[in-house]
């Protein structure tokens, strides 16, 4: 059918769907269908929304049955059944296996209300106002989470000054990492420094949008250390690198860190329903009642989904952990394989959310549009977009990955022989796995 209805009538901000033109109509796990019958694999996850793919029948069921039975669907934060299913759930398989205590804030729908959340919270607390972010840094698209955001075309769509922010280098962006710290630390303690002591620090483990470039966990107890050191509170922003997308729930446990304050949406609904939410040290909830709220922050068919993702996949003993961990190296060897294709490509970020840095910006993109043309959706990151993106579900399958893995192998090879036509005959491509059949969407 056609796509006029949507290039007439909505936004040019649109942007997905300028790579994308499918119009897609049903999904079931990592696989979409098309209204034209085609059948894509999705290595994007609704840009990490959908970590455990798309329609999970265990979560479906959970929802339907919820709808069935006239459940309280939109409640503000008053006290519904499906809420206290859901604190109830994430205290005993996500906060107290991991030795957090944590209040639980309910913000607006998406990411970017729990950042804002975050930075007014550091500021009621300190009395100070300024924040420190990173070079690269993506934390939303609201005034207050965009002021913390690095990258330029986003930032110059606010259309007003974004100030109270201090940009550091993030881990690696210089030829000596260590200097950032040493800059911090000199600027706080000394109080000539023209630099005042900021409220907070906000950071990515892994930022997603800006480059999967992925801090060591040496570089982010550093900057733990130093953040308490100065009295300045410590948030992560685990929006999109959460909810097992790094292989553990939250991205920072590798480092073994305790933030001050954790920023999480995305997938924490489990079913790409609107939900976000803040954790918080006890004697950081300051906040008096209604000093921050937001309409849908009672979504109780996400609180319904958001259980049942936990009790289906966080309760198992670390089954799923492991499972996530095979996975995330199974796609590492899959992309090495692509990097080294082209000479000064590298692999970048972690677990699941990885991809390959291409010296050329133009290639990232070119791969992902000749791996749509094969039917399988991948996306790219970066201040130039030249890194190829990878977002698989966490629960994708061996084979599913594996045949995603070949298409990117197909399509990265499709494009050099493009750009080098003498090289056809030395660039072995891999024969293509056959599709499988795809369940009925």
């Amino acid at each position: 059918m056609s796509t006029t209805i949507f290039e007439d009538l909505e936004s040019n901000v649109r942007s997905y769907c300028r790579n994308w033109s499918a119009v897609f109509e049903t999904a079931r796990g990592s696989r979409l269908r098309a209204e034209d019958g085609q059948i894509y694999l999705d290595f994007f996850s609704g840009a990490g929304a959908l970590n455990y793919g798309h329609n999970d029948p265990d979560l479906k069921r959970a929802l339907i049955d919820y709808l069935a039975a006239d459940g309280v669907v939109h409640s503000l934060d008053t006290y519904t059944d499906a809420k206290r299913r859901f604190l109830v759930a994430f205290e005993e398989q996500v906060l107290r296996p991991r030795g957090l205590d944590y209040k639980v804030q309910f913000t607006g729908p998406t990411g970017t209300n729990s950042v804002e959340a975050a930075l007014k919270l550091a500021r009621l607390n300190t009395g100070r106002t300024g924040i420190v972010t990173f070079t690269n840094a993506f934390h939303g698209m609201t005034l207050g989470s965009l002021s913390v955001t690095g990258n330029a075309m986003k930032r110059n769509g606010a259309g007003v000054p974004l100030p109270f922010v201090t940009t550091a280098p993030y881990d690696r962006y210089l030829d000596d990492p260590s200097w950032s710290f040493s800059w911090l630390a000199r600027t706080w303690a000394d109080a000539s420094s023209g630099v005042e002591r900021p409220a907070a620090v906000i950071v990515e483990t892994v930022q997603g949008e800006g480059g999967l470039n992925a801090a060591r966990a040496e570089w982010l107890r550093r900057l733990e250390a130093l953040c308490r050191a100065h009295d300045v509170l410590l948030i992560v922003d685990d929006v999109q690198a959460g909810c097992g997308r790094t292989g553990t729930f939250f991205s920072f446990e590798e480092a073994g860190i305790t933030p001050d304050i954790v920023c999480l949406s995305k997938s924490i609904s489990g079913y790409g329903l609107p939900m976000a939410l803040v954790l918080l040290r006890p004697e950081l909830d300051v906040w008096q009642p209604g000093q921050h709220n937001g309409t849908f922050r009672g979504n109780n068919a996400a609180f319904i989904t958001g259980t049942a993702a936990l009790e289906k996949y966080w309760a198992d003993g670390g089954a799923f952990e492991r499972s996530v961990a095979e996975r995330g190296r199974q796609l590492s060897t899959g992309l090495s394989k692509i990097a080294a294709r082209v000479e000064g490509a590298t692999c970048r970020g972690r677990g699941l959310l990885a991809g390959v840095h291409f010296p050329d910006p133009d290639l990232a993109e070119r791969i992902a549009a000749a791996a749509y043309e094969r039917r399988l959706l991948v996306e790219t990151s970066g201040p130039q977009s030249e890194v190829l993106k990878t977002m698989p579900a966490l629960n994708i399958t061996r084979e599913e990955l594996d045949e995603g893995l070949d298409v990117l192998l197909e399509a990265t090879c499709a494009v050099l022989a493009e750009r080098r036509p003498h090289v056809q005959g030395t660039v072995r491509i891999r024969e293509r796995m056959p599709v499988p059949a795809a369940p009925e969407l």
